[in-house]
């Protein structure tokens, strides 16, 4: 048992931190199999819910409920694009190309966006992109029709437009030479392998409303459209939560990045009433998958809890309600690197984002 450590006390190395989490980093294959076999037969049904029944209520009501477990089931994929679904590596590339199926993820960009970027330089702007921050220099020298979109954006009902624009659309879907990791021939196969899903799920739902003479364009509406968009919604709202805190700090020089100890500081531990928490598989005990990414997602909790114990006061811990939510996106608007501070469109600050005390710079190294 490692005993607690003084708030006061410097900060372990990540591999110390990751070596009291190495009994909880053991994956099974046959529960990573029964997750993703329940997970699928609930979309399963909800889809043929929109396809089958006749009341436009309950169409949107299953549509919207497929877009959660299209959720689900994406953070099983996640899980296996970080080798911690199952313990075997190339039935992780299978069952992760699967998981991505119904959000049209391609799993070779996803894995470079999220495993190589987004982990390996979290919170780091220039190359971590996901809801970076703008400065406000650059939010000055932005044209009128992208200022009203990065407002929309940060408005606390931008997350579904924000995803769906900013990361599937541009960097997921076919990506464009400026935003596309390179030319792996894999990158543009993924894409193939969720464009034919796409038609294959459209065209059944197009021959389920022919079938049952009902209107293909509302079939397609709540059998595809808000599926889809309910997911962008939802996994936009997760990675906004889950690294925007008015408590939260950005950088923009690599060594202060560093010597902050980003794998803790920067990611915060979302917690909610009830079992959202079990029914989003763990994904918000998000600290310890930071820490250390090969802890399936079935023993988050309890890695979350013994980072906790042994952290104390070192980890961002939120209990989420909507007010809070609401008053973090008032507040998260733009970004002063300089001061670490959040400041809104106008420029005042809203928000000192916690000063971290670094650690010692390696000798010779630059910021």
């Amino acid at each position: 048992m490692v005993t607690p450590l003084s708030p006061d006390s410097p900060l372990p190395h990540r591999k110390v931190i990751r070596s009291w989490l190495i009994p909880m980093a053991q994956s099974q294959t046959g529960r990573a199999l029964f997750l993703l076999a329940i997970d699928a037969s609930l979309w399963l049904a909800c889809i043929a819910s929109t396809v089958f029944l006749e009341s436009i209520f309950l169409k949107i009501l299953f549509g919207a409920f497929a877009g959660f477990i299209t959720g689900r089931i994406f953070i099983l994929g996640h899980d296996a694009c970080h080798q911690s679904f199952t313990p075997n590596r190339e039935l992780n590339k299978i069952l992760g190309r699967i998981a991505f199926l119904p959000s049209l993820t391609p799993y070779s960009l996803w894995d470079v966006g999220h495993n190589v970027v987004h982990h390996g330089q979290t919170n780091l702007k220039g190359f971590d992109f996901v809801w970076a921050p703008l400065t406000k220099g650059e939010f000055d020298a932005l044209p009128a029709w992208r200022k009203a979109l990065e407002r929309l954006y940060r408005s606390g009902w931008g997350p579904v437009f924000y995803y769906l624009i900013e990361i599937w659309w541009k960097r997921e879907y076919f990506p464009n030479a400026q935003n596309k990791p390179g030319n792996r021939p894999i990158f543009l196969k993924d894409n193939l392998l969720v464009s034919a899903f796409a038609i294959i799920w459209i065209s059944c739902l197009v021959a389920g409303a022919i079938f049952t003479q009902q209107s293909i364009v509302v079939g397609l509406l709540t059998g595809f459209a808000l599926p889809f968009l309910f997911w962008n919604g939802m996994i936009g709202f997760v990675v906004y939560v889950h690294h925007t805190h008015p408590s939260v700090s950005w950088y923009d020089k690599k060594s202060e990045w560093l010597r902050a100890q980003p794998f803790v500081s920067t990611t915060v531990h979302l917690t909610f009433k009830f079992y959202w928490g079990a029914l989003m598989h763990h994904i918000m005990e998000h600290t310890a998958h930071h820490v250390d990414m090969s802890v399936p997602l079935y023993r988050l909790k309890e890695a979350q809890a013994a980072l906790e114990k042994i952290l104390p006061e070192r980890i961002f811990i939120q209990k989420f309600s909507w007010k809070w939510y609401f008053d973090t996106a008032k507040k998260c608007k733009l970004y002063d690197f300089e001061n670490k501070a959040w400041l809104g469109f106008n420029g005042k600050k809203t928000a000192d984002s916690v000063r971290v005390v670094l650690t010692p710079a390696p000798a010779g190294q630059n910021g």
